[in-house]
C-alpha cells in the first residue's frame, strides 16, 4: 500500500490564520513545493463548515486568533470527523501550547517564527500518514463489502445445492468418524431400513442386514484406509427378498488440523430387480 508523490501533492490543504502575511507565506511555500489544492481562510468560524464540505487531508491551524482560537476550532472539528481523526497541524509561537494542542487532538505542530524547511518536512510527513490512513480505511471497507458479497454468494450456492439434492434422484449422505449418519438427502435411511430415532445398535444391525458380504468388505476396506471411492457397486437383498443394487461415491473428510471426521458422498439405486 504505497503513497506516491502525486498523491501527496494532490492532497487538499486548508490554511487557517488570522494574519494575512502568514497565509501568503504558507501559500507561497506550498505552491513552490508543488501542492495544487490549497485553500485558506482568515475566519476560524468557517472552518467546520469548510471541513464538512471538503474533508481536507490537512488543516494548518493557527492557535492564537481573536473571537475563536485554535483550541475551540479543534473542539468543533471533533463532531465533524466521522473517523475520529483530526488532520490538524497547529501553528503556534507559544511553547507551552504544544502539549496542550496535541492533547486536544492535533497531530503535530509548527513553531513561529517559521523554519521553512521544518514547515515543508512536517507538512509532507503528516500528509503521508494521513493518506496512508485513508487508503487503509478504504481498503478495509472494500474488503468488508467483498466478504459480505462472497458470504451472500455462498449462501445462495448452498441453497441451490440443497434444492438440487432434494429434487435429484441421487442421494447425498454424510457420516461422522463413528459411521453415524449426520446428514442425508434422499432415501438413504429408508434404503438401509433404518428409522429415525433408531438406537445405534439397531441401526448398525440394519446397515449390515442383507448386504453382499464380499462387496461390503471391499467398501469397508476403502473407508478404513481413508480412501475415496468412485462408482462403487454393491447390493443387498431386502427383507422382502428383493435384490437391490446401488452405485455410490464417497470421500473422507478432515478438519483443519488434519484429523479424520467422517465421510460424505452421493449414491443412486440403479436396479430393484434380482
Amino acid at each position: 500500500m504505497m503513497i506516491t508523490e502525486t498523491d501527496i501533492l494532490d492532497a487538499s490543504i486548508l490554511i487557517v490564520d488570522d494574519q494575512e502575511s502568514n497565509v501568503i507565506l504558507i501559500e507561497q511555500l506550498l505552491s513552490e513545493a508543488g501542492y495544487t489544492r490549497v485553500t485558506a481562510t482568515m475566519n476560524p468560524r468557517e472552518v467546520c463548515a469548510l471541513y464538512e464540505k471538503n474533508h481536507y487531508d490537512l488543516i494548518l491551524l493557527d492557535l492564537q486568533m481573536p473571537d475563536m482560537d485554535g483550541f475551540e476550532v479543534m473542539e468543533g472539528l471533533k463532531s465533524h470527523a466521522a473517523d475520529g481523526y483530526l488532520p490538524v497541524l497547529v501553528i503556534t509561537a507559544q511553547p507551552g501550547h504544544k502539549l496542550r494542542a496535541l492533547q486536544a487532538g492535533a497531530k503535530d505542530f509548527i513553531s513561529k517564527p517559521f523554519d521553512l524547511l521544518e514547515v515543508k518536512t512536517r507538512i509532507r510527513n503528516m500528509l503521508e500518514v494521513r493518506l496512508l490512513y485513508k487508503k487503509l480505511e478504504n481498503y478495509n471497507k472494500v474488503l468488508e463489502q467483498t466478504v459480505q458479497e462472497r458470504t451472500a454468494e455462498l449462501r445462495d450456492s448452498e441453497a441451490r445445492y440443497r434444492n438440487l439434492t432434494e429434487l435429484a434422484s441421487d442421494w447425498y449422505w454424510e457420516q461422522d468418524a463413528n459411521d453415524n449418519f449426520t446428514k442425508v438427502s434422499g432415501p438413504v435411511l429408508e434404503m438401509l431400513g433404518i428409522q429415525l430415532g433408531t438406537s445405534p445398535d439397531a441401526a448398525s444391525d440394519a446397515r449390515m442386514a442383507g448386504w453382499n458380504e464380499a462387496e461390503r468388505k471391499l467398501l469397508l476396506a476403502s473407508i478404513a484406509a481413508r480412501k475415496p471411492f468412485l462408482d462403487f457397486v454393491f447390493s443387498r437383498v431386502n427383507a422382502n427378498g428383493v435384490r437391490q443394487q446401488f452405485r455410490v461415491s464417497g470421500e473422507p473428510m478432515f478438519n483443519l488440523a488434519g484429523c479424520y471426521t467422517g465421510y460424505r458422498g452421493i449414491g443412486v439405486e440403479f436396479t430393484t430387480k434380482g
